[in-house]
């Protein structure tokens, strides 16, 4: 039987491509986002009450990573990409249903916006054109479980990197999004299996191409400029 599900609403980020996006929600607090609803999902209503949460779920869709088949097992960065784990056991992208959930903070609602109302968040880990199927309010009480345990996620974790950057090199970037682009920056986007110090990397946010190498702990920024 299929279940059919209806997008809502998409994503504005600051995220053209999979690249540089924090591999889970709430990472990076300084990134924010807008949560854009389809015409039909515009009524006030709807929205009665959600101003009273902090935080809330976002059920969305993983667009660039569908795939005609799937697979039982996924390599994690966590384990540094070269593991194998079911993917039950995983957050990966690559699933039977590739959906996402993303606990996110609600800073306001845009009620006046020619396209509102407009959920503005902190912490997404989505990129720009993102669909979304569900909104759903984060209850402390319920959705926050003492003691839990986290499996493979706590073996490894990275160490944040340093961010090295020429005043002059970021002096036509938008200040409002400096400290996003540095813990974005500091969280490491390159692949878990990649550690070529030679190696130049690039991703697009906010409108500027971004380009930086690492090596050790710290991560060098060689180029920013708008595309």
């Amino acid at each position: 039987m299929e279940v059919p599900l209806k997008v809502i609403a998409h994503i504005e980020s600051d995220f053209d491509s999979k690249f540089g996006v924090p591999r889970q929600s709430g990472l990076a607090s300084s990134l924010m986002a807008r949560v854009v609803f389809k015409p039909e999902y515009r009524t006030p209503e709807a929205f009665r009450g959600i101003e009273e949460f902090s935080h809330i779920w976002i059920i969305w869709d993983f667009s660039e990573s569908h795939k005609d088949r799937w697979s039982p097992t996924v390599r994690p960065p966590r384990l540094g990409g070269n593991t194998r784990i079911g993917v039950f056991a995983t957050r990966s992208p690559f699933r039977p249903n590739p959906l996402g959930l993303s606990c996110v903070k609600l800073e306001r609602i845009e009620f006046d916006k020619k396209d509102g109302p407009v959920l503005v968040i902190s912490g997404a880990d989505m990129m720009n054109g993102t669909p979304v199927f569900d909104i759903k309010p984060y209850l402390p009480s319920a959705d926050s479980v003492a003691n839990a345990s986290g499996g493979f996620s706590e073996k490894n974790i990275k160490k944040t990197l340093q961010v090295v950057w020429d005043d002059t090199q970021i002096a036509d970037f938008p200040e409002n999004k400096k400290d996003a682009l540095r813990q974005v920056l500091e969280l490491d986007p390159r692949p878990a299996y990649q550690d070529d110090p030679n190696r130049i990397y690039g991703f697009s946010f906010a409108g500027y191409e971004i380009s930086f190498s690492v090596k050790n702990d710290t991560l060098f920024i060689k180029n920013i400029y708008k595309i």
